[in-house]
């Protein structure tokens, strides 16, 4: 085996440096006041900005992989929705699924950092909170990125609506657990019903972290139901590309309202990640990444 020479002293350090320099820019947690509350957020890489938007029980740190994977292409930014960590957080607060508050969050940070228009990838009731945005916002909007949002509104008047809803009536144990302040019984069976069954179990330590974490949102949900309706008039608004994704075993709720949105956007694809349960970024982030970033290209 042939060894070559050691690195000289000068371009080790140099290497050692931007190494260093491109993690501290990534981890770098920056602050920005928008609508009377202040957000985190994380940044990475130049150019045409690409803003990532978090589901329930997370928050920016939810994208680090996929920071890391854009910036070589983009600017992009992941940011903590309003009652989530580090921000200030309340059981008393925004609840996760006012996506329609999170929706004009995003607007508004958008335009405080500096931007007339953005990219923007999003996950479930962040992707929900992103299709608001896109529907007041479109202008805004160069090109979307939803996974699996629970944009349940787009299920009302079909026959089968109430067949439909009932998969998630199994989340109604988990609610009451959460709303009576019970987290380490809440959290898991939330994630279980979402992501199916043992799929707490297979999240890192960090992930479950990140998820007692964000937990405030959650409670604020299943205290201050119900949400807001989002409809098919307010899809065909959305005159942007706009990439649907849902995973292979996935809940057949996600892929019912993935049916009705793929019907009503009057510009849209959609793919299915294989592998991978509702969490796409977790479970298969290579193939969730490559079909992103190859929408965006075309896009």
């Amino acid at each position: 085996m042939h060894i070559g020479k050691p690195l000289s002293y000068p371009v080790f350090v140099a290497l050692v440096f931007a190494f260093t320099t491109v993690a501290t820019i990534a981890d770098e947690v920056k602050r920005i006041s928008v609508n009377s509350y202040e957000f985190a957020y994380v940044e990475q890489g130049q150019g045409e900005p690409v803003v990532f938007v978090h589901g329930g029980l997370q928050d920016y740190r939810m994208w680090s992989e996929q920071l890391r994977k854009f910036a070589p292409h983009y600017r992009a930014i992941a940011y903590s929705r309003r009652n989530n960590y580090p921000n200030e957080v309340s059981p008393e607060g925004t609840p996760d699924g006012a996506a329609d508050v999170h929706g004009e969050d995003l607007a508004a940070l958008a335009r405080a950092l500096g931007f007339s228009r953005i990219r923007v990838v999003a996950h479930s009731s962040g992707a929900h909170a992103a299709l608001f945005f896109a529907a007041k916002h479109p202008d805004m909007v160069t090109s979307l990125a939803v996974n699996e949002p629970p944009a349940l509104g787009m299920l009302s008047g079909l026959p089968n609506s109430a067949e439909i809803l009932k998969e998630f009536a199994s989340l109604a144990p988990a609610r009451e657990a959460l709303k009576l302040g019970d987290v380490q019984r809440g959290i898991p069976m939330f994630v279980d019903v979402v992501g199916g069954p043992g799929a707490y179990e297979r999240r890192s330590d960090a992930d479950k972290k990140m998820n007692l974490d964000n937990v405030a949102s959650y409670q604020a949900d299943a205290i201050k139901r119900p949400r807001p309706i989002f409809t098919c008039d307010m899809a065909k608004a959305i005159t942007a590309p706009t990439l649907l994704s849902d995973a292979e075993r996935s809940p057949r709720l996600f892929h019912h309202v993935l049916d009705q949105l793929e019907a009503c956007l009057p510009n849209r694809e959609r793919i299915e990640i294989p592998a991978s349960s509702h969490t796409v970024t977790v479970d298969n982030p290579n193939a969730y990444e490559q079909a992103v970033l190859a929408f965006f290209a075309q896009h």
